[in-house]
């Protein structure tokens, strides 16, 4: 499996060794910022048997139909402020002051992924242009980049928060509940939850090195077992398995609704409960 960085924890601890307790075939997962898997997908570097993305929208406009001509959504997220509780910035947010105000004054580095590899980067960058129109402050998106700094590995951007070398990181809810990090919510129309406020995240573009336009959207999470897949029976019991045990994802910290799991093109009828 070949998945975003934002699941690794799901993945390696939860749903990876239940399902090799439940069937014959083994799991083994590899992770990156989505746009990098998908990267290693058409440049052949990998041949997953299953591939998860976390943006819906990436996965169906990155690879081609012949590829991936369907694909599940099975789960959703927010954008939440993770932060270490005894840092100068911690304090400020546990004191309630306004996160805006906190990060764009703090003098620490604040964390994010890599726009141009995963969409929790660019994401990151979206929500600054959406709060300086939200919070109605001009000038609030770039005061908030400033103490940017990029971590490469979507996977690991909160270890150095717990190791106190970052204050703090703009990450998923849950990478926030499975490193058990303090965390800042916020509004639904900056937090890229409620697909609700499709429009609303719409706003907000990024255009990636390699010159794709990418457009503020839902945290929608998809699967598809490609075309390519060396063993797509095994990806396939493996997909079937991820979406019958819709508990396992809210445990840690995915948003699970009756909306899910969403079909998109021909998905094989063995997959979806």
């Amino acid at each position: 499996m070949l998945s975003a960085g934002s699941l690794a924890t799901l993945f390696e601890n939860t749903i990876g060794p239940a399902f090799d307790d439940a069937h014959e075939y083994g799991y083994r997962g590899e992770f990156h910022g989505s746009n990098a898997v998908m990267r290693m997908v058409l440049d052949e570097q990998k041949q997953p048997d299953v591939i998860v993305s976390a943006d819906a929208e990436l996965l169906r406009t990155r690879l081609p139909e012949d590829i991936a001509p369907w694909d599940v959504v099975f789960g959703s997220n927010a954008l939440v402020i993770a932060y270490g509780p005894d840092t100068a910035v911690g304090e400020r947010l546990e004191g309630e002051e306004p996160w805006f105000e906190v990060l764009s004054e703090a003098d620490a580095e604040i964390a994010r992924s890599d726009p141009d590899l995963d969409p929790l980067g660019y994401r990151a960058l979206q929500l600054f242009d959406l709060a300086e129109q939200y919070y109605d402050r001009d000038g609030l998106a770039p005061a908030l980049t400033e103490n940017l700094v990029i971590d490469p590995q979507e996977a690991h951007i909160l270890a150095r928060v717990e190791a106190q070398e970052r204050a703090a990181a703009i990450v998923y809810k849950n990478m926030a509940v499975d490193h058990g990090l303090p965390y800042v919510e916020l509004p639904e129309k900056l937090d890229f939850s409620n697909p609700e406020h499709a429009d609303y995240y719409a706003q907000a573009t990024y255009t990636t090195e390699d010159g794709t336009t990418v457009e503020g959207a839902p945290v929608l999470y998809n699967a598809t077992v490609p075309s390519t897949a060396p063993n797509p029976e095994a990806g396939r019991a493996f997909l079937k398995f991820l979406l019958s045990n819709p508990e396992m994802l809210t445990e840690n910290g995915l948003v699970v609704t009756d909306a899910f799991p969403r079909p998109h093109g021909p998905v094989p009828e063995e997959i979806v409960p």
